[in-house]
């Protein structure tokens, strides 16, 4: 999340938005959030120079109450909440880690941040997410590239876009 060089090229390229997360050595994916709690100082250094760049900074997090606390602290535009707890449960535990989502989520939202989420969402998980008041952003890769492949990249986004459009605007989705 923090590396010099990323961060020496995002204030050289200067995006619209930049998302810190774990970065490790080797890494091929992100499975956890940044821990934020516990590296407050480190993160805020990087956050401070982003943002007096004119970058909004997003942060991505797991879904628990003291990094939510933490990033709003920071006084970041956003957080992406890591759904990969989520998106690999199955039954009971699904619903569970779906309850854990929805509440971070309201926390997020209270503390006045932009809520984002993303990490294993799919075709077939997507929708419970997507419902979730205040979402703004899903960031979704290797499904609809994969999706792709099979059915060409503007299929694939659109059934991805009809998917969170219709949870989105469910009547279910202003209760969820």
């Amino acid at each position: 999340a923090c590396a010099p060089e990323i961060l020496r090229i995002a204030l050289e390229v200067k995006p619209d938005q930049a998302t810190l997360v774990p970065e490790k050595r080797e890494e091929l994916t992100t499975e956890g959030g940044l821990d934020v709690a516990g590296q407050k100082e480190r993160v805020r250094e990087v956050v401070s120079k982003l943002r007096e760049a004119g970058i909004a900074v997003s942060l991505f997090i797991d879904p628990q109450p003291h990094q939510i606390e933490a990033a709003a602290e920071l006084g970041v535009e956003a957080v992406e909440l890591h759904t990969g707890g989520y998106a690999n449960a199955k039954g009971p535990a699904a619903e569970q880690e779906s309850a854990v989502l929805r509440s971070a989520s309201a926390l997020v939202h209270e503390r006045g941040l932009v809520l984002h989420a993303g990490h294993g969402l799919n075709y077939r998980n997507v929708q419970p997410v997507a419902a979730i008041p205040h979402m703004h952003e899903l960031n979704i890769g290797h499904s609809i590239v994969a999706r792709a492949v099979l059915v060409g990249m503007t299929q694939a986004v659109r059934e991805m876009k009809q998917l969170m459009v219709s949870a989105a605007t469910a009547p279910t989705a202003a209760t969820a």
